[in-house]
Protein backbone atom coordinates (compact mmCIF):
# COMPACT_ATOMS: atom_id res chain seq x y z
CA UNK A 1 0.00 0.00 0.00
CA UNK A 2 1.31 3.24 -1.12
CA UNK A 3 1.57 6.84 1.50
CA UNK A 4 1.14 10.00 0.42
CA UNK A 5 2.65 13.18 2.10
CA UNK A 6 0.02 15.27 2.95
CA UNK A 7 1.36 18.17 5.33
CA UNK A 8 4.74 19.15 7.61
CA UNK A 9 2.60 19.17 10.82
CA UNK A 10 6.49 20.14 12.99
CA UNK A 11 6.36 20.41 16.53
CA UNK A 12 3.78 19.00 18.48
CA UNK A 13 4.57 19.13 21.70
CA UNK A 14 2.36 18.88 24.55
CA UNK A 15 -0.78 18.72 22.00
CA UNK A 16 0.78 15.49 20.50
CA UNK A 17 -2.32 12.81 21.88
CA UNK A 18 -4.89 15.50 20.84
CA UNK A 19 -3.50 16.07 17.47
CA UNK A 20 -3.39 11.98 16.83
CA UNK A 21 -6.25 11.49 18.36
CA UNK A 22 -7.77 14.10 15.25
CA UNK A 23 -5.51 12.17 12.43
CA UNK A 24 -7.05 9.10 14.04
CA UNK A 25 -11.16 10.47 13.52
CA UNK A 26 -9.89 12.16 10.15
CA UNK A 27 -8.14 9.55 8.28
CA UNK A 28 -8.73 6.30 10.78
CA UNK A 29 -6.53 4.65 13.31
CA UNK A 30 -3.28 3.39 11.48
CA UNK A 31 -4.16 5.16 8.03
CA UNK A 32 -1.33 8.20 9.04
CA UNK A 33 1.76 7.83 10.03
CA UNK A 34 4.83 10.36 10.44
CA UNK A 35 7.96 9.94 8.60
CA UNK A 36 11.05 12.20 7.48
CA UNK A 37 11.96 13.38 4.08
CA UNK A 38 15.67 12.92 3.70
CA UNK A 39 17.21 13.81 0.24
CA UNK A 40 14.72 12.53 -1.83
CA UNK A 41 13.97 9.55 0.45
CA UNK A 42 11.16 9.21 3.03
CA UNK A 43 12.07 7.32 5.87
CA UNK A 44 10.40 6.09 8.73
CA UNK A 45 10.99 6.50 12.38
CA UNK A 46 14.03 4.14 12.78
CA UNK A 47 16.32 5.64 9.95
CA UNK A 48 14.94 9.01 11.07
CA UNK A 49 16.00 8.42 14.50
CA UNK A 50 19.34 6.68 13.24
CA UNK A 51 20.40 10.13 11.49
CA UNK A 52 19.38 12.39 14.65
CA UNK A 53 21.69 9.88 16.21
CA UNK A 54 24.64 10.32 13.61
CA UNK A 55 24.33 14.34 14.51
CA UNK A 56 25.28 13.48 18.19
CA UNK A 57 28.17 11.50 17.18
CA UNK A 58 29.38 13.34 14.73
CA UNK A 59 29.30 16.55 17.20
CA UNK A 60 30.77 14.65 19.99
CA UNK A 61 33.65 12.89 17.66
CA UNK A 62 34.82 16.15 16.54
CA UNK A 63 34.03 18.05 19.46
CA UNK A 64 36.44 16.33 21.84
CA UNK A 65 36.66 18.33 25.19
CA UNK A 66 32.87 18.09 25.21
CA UNK A 67 33.20 14.19 24.81
CA UNK A 68 35.62 14.32 27.64
CA UNK A 69 33.69 16.37 30.17
CA UNK A 70 30.86 13.88 29.39
CA UNK A 71 32.18 10.86 30.31
CA UNK A 72 34.41 12.25 33.22
CA UNK A 73 31.18 13.73 35.08
CA UNK A 74 28.32 12.00 33.84
CA UNK A 75 27.39 8.51 35.44
CA UNK A 76 24.31 8.45 32.50
CA UNK A 77 22.06 11.13 31.15
CA UNK A 78 18.51 11.70 31.03
CA UNK A 79 15.96 14.08 29.55
CA UNK A 80 12.45 14.69 30.81
CA UNK A 81 12.90 12.40 33.93
CA UNK A 82 15.84 10.33 36.02
CA UNK A 83 13.55 7.17 35.17
CA UNK A 84 14.97 7.59 31.64
CA UNK A 85 17.82 6.16 31.94
CA UNK A 86 15.92 3.09 32.10
CA UNK A 87 15.43 3.17 28.01
CA UNK A 88 18.96 2.38 27.42
CA UNK A 89 20.19 2.50 23.77
CA UNK A 90 15.99 1.92 23.21
CA UNK A 91 14.09 4.77 21.69
CA UNK A 92 11.09 2.40 21.97
CA UNK A 93 11.12 2.64 25.87
CA UNK A 94 9.06 5.65 26.51
CA UNK A 95 8.42 5.86 30.21
CA UNK A 96 6.96 9.63 30.61
CA UNK A 97 4.53 11.54 28.83
CA UNK A 98 7.05 13.57 26.77
CA UNK A 99 8.79 11.46 24.23
CA UNK A 100 12.91 11.61 25.54
CA UNK A 101 14.89 10.62 22.71
CA UNK A 102 18.37 13.06 22.28
CA UNK A 103 19.45 11.04 25.99
CA UNK A 104 19.25 7.76 23.56
CA UNK A 105 20.91 9.40 21.32
CA UNK A 106 23.69 10.76 23.33
CA UNK A 107 23.73 7.26 24.84
CA UNK A 108 24.72 5.61 21.75
CA UNK A 109 26.59 8.37 20.51
CA UNK A 110 28.97 8.18 22.98
CA UNK A 111 29.70 4.72 23.01
CA UNK A 112 29.79 4.85 19.48
CA UNK A 113 32.93 7.05 19.68
CA UNK A 114 34.28 3.69 21.68
CA UNK A 115 34.19 5.47 25.43
CA UNK A 116 31.36 5.09 28.27
CA UNK A 117 30.66 7.57 31.06
CA UNK A 118 32.87 6.96 33.94
CA UNK A 119 31.34 9.99 36.37
CA UNK A 120 29.07 10.13 39.57
CA UNK A 121 26.46 13.13 38.07
CA UNK A 122 23.56 11.83 36.34
CA UNK A 123 23.32 14.76 33.86
CA UNK A 124 19.61 16.22 32.90
CA UNK A 125 20.07 17.16 29.04
CA UNK A 126 17.33 19.17 28.64
CA UNK A 127 16.58 22.58 29.85
CA UNK A 128 17.42 25.76 30.42
CA UNK A 129 20.25 26.00 33.28
CA UNK A 130 20.87 22.60 33.70
CA UNK A 131 24.12 21.05 33.40
CA UNK A 132 24.28 19.11 29.86
CA UNK A 133 22.21 22.20 28.45
CA UNK A 134 24.81 22.57 25.52
CA UNK A 135 23.49 19.04 24.58
CA UNK A 136 20.25 19.99 23.96
CA UNK A 137 19.21 19.19 20.17
CA UNK A 138 18.39 22.74 19.58
CA UNK A 139 21.81 23.46 20.76
CA UNK A 140 23.69 21.08 18.50
CA UNK A 141 24.60 21.58 14.73
CA UNK A 142 23.52 18.69 12.35
CA UNK A 143 26.11 17.11 10.68
CA UNK A 144 24.11 17.29 7.20
CA UNK A 145 22.52 20.81 7.18
CA UNK A 146 22.68 20.89 3.61
CA UNK A 147 19.73 18.37 3.81
CA UNK A 148 17.56 20.11 6.45
CA UNK A 149 14.19 21.62 4.42
CA UNK A 150 13.19 25.15 4.68
CA UNK A 151 10.64 25.92 8.08
CA UNK A 152 7.71 25.70 6.02
CA UNK A 153 5.57 23.96 8.67
CA UNK A 154 2.76 23.73 10.20
CA UNK A 155 2.78 24.65 14.54
CA UNK A 156 0.68 22.27 15.99
CA UNK A 157 2.13 22.91 19.29
CA UNK A 158 2.23 27.01 19.37
CA UNK A 159 5.82 27.34 20.10
CA UNK A 160 6.56 28.65 17.05
CA UNK A 161 10.23 27.71 15.70
CA UNK A 162 11.29 27.16 19.27
CA UNK A 163 14.34 25.41 18.22
CA UNK A 164 15.19 28.30 16.22
CA UNK A 165 14.73 31.14 18.61
CA UNK A 166 16.30 29.77 21.35
CA UNK A 167 19.34 27.48 20.00
CA UNK A 168 21.48 27.79 16.67
CA UNK A 169 20.35 27.66 12.83
CA UNK A 170 20.79 24.09 11.17
CA UNK A 171 20.46 21.99 14.67
CA UNK A 172 19.49 18.56 15.07
CA UNK A 173 16.10 19.61 16.41
CA UNK A 174 16.21 21.54 13.24
CA UNK A 175 16.29 18.77 11.52
CA UNK A 176 14.19 16.60 13.14
CA UNK A 177 11.14 19.24 13.05
CA UNK A 178 11.42 20.47 9.65
CA UNK A 179 11.75 17.42 8.13
CA UNK A 180 8.62 15.40 9.36
CA UNK A 181 5.98 14.64 7.06
CA UNK A 182 2.74 13.33 8.05
CA UNK A 183 1.65 10.77 5.32
CA UNK A 184 -2.12 8.93 5.21
CA UNK A 185 -2.69 5.66 3.21
CA UNK A 186 -4.02 6.45 -0.44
Amino acid sequence: MAWKTIERPGYLGKKRDEVQRSWDERFGVGNWKIAWVWSGLVLDRPEALQLYEDGYYEFLKFSSRTLKWLVRTASDVYDTAPSNVSAGFSYDIQETINNHIHDVAIRRAVFRNGVWFEGSQLIQVRGKGSDGESLSPHLVPFHRHDLILDANIRDYGGKGLWWRQLGIPKSIEEFYQHNKVLQIRE
